[in-house]
């Protein structure tokens, strides 16, 4: 454009040279970008024109008028020169292009949510086989087949205890809160993970055709059956390449019956779609996008893809599970009572000093307390642990015994019922008793704590008038006591992943857009299958797969401001929208030649191109407004 601007060097330039350099450089860039005229042409043809037909029709028009005038310049025509519209036609394709490049760097990859349940099975398991114990892969594994469990190890296929026992922590199957001991007769499926013990189980099914196969099937199903998000620009474009079109060919027939040249007529109609094509169109939505992902990154959401913003504006529902989600899904000691004129330092000594050298979660959670207070423990003689009750050891010559009630009534030690139903504890804890010399002295009570956050998310929502629903797998007595404390108004209790998966799909047959919150296994079918899925953070691998959104900081309030800062990127989206299509829509009539013979003035392709560039930095601005929810 130097000729135009009149730069000093273009005068000792031919324009023939000059024409035929500008031919050359945006006949390189045109061809680089030849998927946006492929697609845009063939949904021209098809009656469904896109944002691409628009960029299409405007960029190749530039560029074939362009074409046109090198031909007449090369002929020795050079007025023609001021008619070259090659950076017009290659400044549309780079902001859209732009455009597309913020949106691809603002999505992250196709989650793996197969790959990663396929990574929770285990790779191999030990087989017992005519007395002798073989590693073999887990593909071998076939029903009748005996393997032996040991403590961290991860049940291969579902299957039924023959002999031994042990804890298996099945939270991420069931949500239960607890590892649940499980001894000869009971039936255990894949994905469990054994805390404690040791046992033998006989395999019932394949590997293929176990529990946690079927959760891959589910949630295999449940990814594929998600619609994708229509875009804005291109339902947009829809309405606006129809009447577009519509007033260039107006315009150019108009110039034409009213006497003026091919050319002029000509110029008019491509310089109609030259200044409607809405460039900024392709950054109006990624702008806002990366902007607002980039706020939510600071706050420590991370979204899995950028077009769930959108999605997420939509939610009328959202779903919790208990374990991990409201609840911090870790024991801890809430209570001590004493008997017999113990004091709680010294009920506490004694418990630990018999739970330091078990690796139950009870045990972890005194061990816990014990660290907090600067414990100092003794060490027990006599150490005997009967798994799944209780421990029994003797400190500084006296009989210590810790466990459930069973244990301490079979060790001799008479329980008063009457007088512990006075102490108020909750049927949702779990209690422990320990007595000295066989006389109950202290009752220790555990409970999984709500997360205090908890109460602010349910609330905040209730006042967002949006529906919150517990989905648990726990029993309902625990299930109805947590949900009631927080405030949810629907209570599901005691459901498989498969019926959780159902109780989403239920949900939206009703016109619901549903959020689903979780962080195990159990959860990953309902966050698949959820319009939009939350993973904990520090919930499971294929929670986290799974689901669209990660809370990495385990606070649900972050569901509340994923929610309102979804709402202002969608907001911004449409002040963007308008922006993009104000200043081109403005100079529409000027393109046209209205103002051509009242006052000469007719639209320069200089002009066209700054009120782009105009645009494109409204948009971009208006963008960078976003503010982070309170």
């Amino acid at each position: 454009m130097g000729v135009m601007l009149n730069f000093p060097f273009s005068s000792t330039f031919p324009l023939a040279y000059n024409a035929f350099i500008q031919l050359l450089l945006s006949s390189f860039i045109i061809f680089a970008n030849k998927k946006f005229f492929l697609s845009g042409l063939k949904s021209l043809f098809n009656f469904s024109p896109t944002m691409d037909s628009l960029v299409s029709l405007g960029s190749g028009s530039a560029f074939l008028y362009g074409v046109f005038s090198c031909i007449k310049i090369f002929n020795g025509n050079a007025k023609y020169f001021s008619n070259l519209y090659f950076e017009s036609a290659c400044i549309i394709l780079f902001f859209v292009k732009f455009g597309k490049f913020l949106e691809s760097k603002a999505k992250t990859k196709t989650n793996s949510a197969i790959a990663s349940l396929l990574k929770l099975s285990p790779k191999s398991a030990s087989v017992e086989k005519n007395g002798v114990e073989i590693d073999t892969d887990i593909e071998n594994i076939n029903p009748d087949d005996i393997v032996i469990m040991r403590a961290g190890g991860k049940v291969p296929s579902d299957g039924i205890i023959i002999e031994g026992n042990g804890a298996l922590d099945i939270s991420a199957v069931t949500g239960e809160s607890l590892p649940v001991d499980k001894t000869v007769g009971d039936t255990i499926t894949s994905a469990s993970i054994v805390k404690d013990g040791y046992f033998k189980m006989k395999i019932l099914k394949p590997a293929s055709e176990s529990f946690l196969s079927n959760i891959i099937k589910i949630t295999e199903a449940a990814c594929a059956s998600k619609a994708p998000i229509a875009r804005v620009a291109d339902s947009v474009s829809a309405v606006f390449v129809p009447i577009v079109i519509t007033i260039s060919a107006v315009c150019a027939a108009y110039w034409l019956l009213k006497g003026s040249s091919f050319e002029f007529a000509l110029s008019t109609a491509i310089s109609v779609l030259i200044i409607s094509c809405p460039c900024t169109l392709g950054l109006a939505t990624p702008a806002a996008i990366t902007v607002g992902m980039g706020k939510a990154a600071k706050m420590r959401i991370l979204f899995k893809n950028a077009q769930i913003l959108e999605e997420l504006s939509k939610v009328t529902v959202v779903v919790f599970d208990k374990t991990g989600a409201l609840t911090s899904g870790k024991l801890s000691l809430t209570k001590i009572i004493t008997l017999k004129n113990t004091s709680e330092k010294e009920a506490l000594f004694l418990c630990a000093s018999l739970e330091n050298l078990s690796q139950h979660p009870i045990a972890k959670a005194i061990m816990e307390r014990c660290k907090n207070e600067n414990t100092t423990l003794a060490k027990p003689d006599n150490f005997k642990q009967i798994f799944g009750k209780g421990i029994k050891a003797t400190i500084d010559g006296k009989e210590i015994v810790c466990g459930n009630k069973d244990f301490l009534e079979s060790e001799g030690v008479f329980l008063n019922l009457k007088e512990l139903r006075n102490e108020n504890l909750s049927k949702i804890e779990t209690v422990i008793y320990l007595a000295q010399q066989k006389e109950l002295i202290a009752i220790l009570s555990f409970s999984d704590t709500i997360k205090e956050q908890s109460f602010c998310a349910i609330e905040a929502l209730k006042k967002m008038k949006i529906k919150t629903v517990l989905l648990s797998g726990d029993n309902k007595e625990t299930s109805h006591f947590i949900g009631g404390k927080i405030g949810i108004e629907q209570i599901i209790s005691e459901v498989i992943p498969q019926e959780k998966e159902q109780v989403i799909s239920k949900l939206q047959n009703k016109g619901e857009k549903v959020a689903m919150v979780g962080d195990g296994i159990n959860d990953a079918p309902a966050l698949a299958k959820a319009n939009v899925g939350f993973a904990i953070g520090a919930g499971s691998e294929i929670a986290l797969e799974s689901s669209d959104i990660i809370l990495t900081s385990n606070n649900p309030l972050d569901v509340v401001l994923s929610l309102k800062l979804s709402y202002e990127v969608l907001r911004n989206i449409k002040q963007n929208l308008f922006w993009a299509f104000f200043y081109n829509i403005l100079l529409i009539p000027v393109a046209g030649g209205v103002f051509f013979q009242s006052y000469g003035l007719k639209l320069n392709p200089m002009y066209a191109a700054a009120a782009m560039s105009l645009s494109s930095l409204f948009v971009i601005g208006n963008a960078l407004r976003i503010k982070v929810p309170k």
